[in-house]
């Protein structure tokens, strides 16, 4: 009867002069790396987004550009796209750079958009006033309710009113 791990060489097999493949996975110089590249993004994401680009358009392409490098980085490295087959580091980057683009040529349209109007409705040259009574801040609070008759006078005037009643 064979067992599963019988045809697989074990460490003893192996000479002890022959190298064995490093798993840079696990290198904590990698992640520290990473680490530091994402902070350095993030700082950069900070002061770019104080800076006007010209647009607003021009402002979102660059922080949505920052942020697809550091999910990148967190997808190859994190996630360890980067050492798996080559091919699924290949989609997962290349679904990011997609999905960047597909923005991209989204924000371009909606910038050279004009504001459309119905068919059947002119424009008009002086739009309607709002009236001022619909307007909260310009509508003078509710003059407050009248206080409520005492509860006292009258509930005493009905107890007496009942016992007279059952003499």
């Amino acid at each position: 009867m064979s067992t599963h791990n019988e045809h697989t060489p074990t460490h003893a097999a192996v000479p002890a002069g022959a190298h064995h493949e490093h798993d840079i996975s696990h290198d904590p110089g990698l992640y520290l790396r990473t680490l530091i590249a994402l902070l350095i993004l993030t700082v950069i994401t900070v002061a770019a987004a104080g800076v006007h680009f010209g647009s607003g358009t021009a402002n979102v392409v660059i922080a949505l550009t920052i942020a697809t490098i550091k999910a990148s980085l967190v997808a190859l490295f994190f996630m360890h796209l980067a050492h798996d087959k080559p091919v699924n580091a290949i989609i997962g980057v290349g679904g990011f750079i997609f999905l960047g683009l597909f923005m991209l040529f989204t924000f371009l349209d909606v910038g050279s958009r004009v504001p459309l109007l119905p068919n059947n409705m002119p424009a008009m040259a002086q739009p309607t006033p709002t009236p001022t009574t619909l307007n909260p801040l310009l509508t003078p609070p509710p003059a407050p309710l009248a206080p409520a008759p005492s509860a006292t006078g009258a509930a005493g005037g009905a107890a007496a009113g009942a016992e007279g009643e059952h003499k």
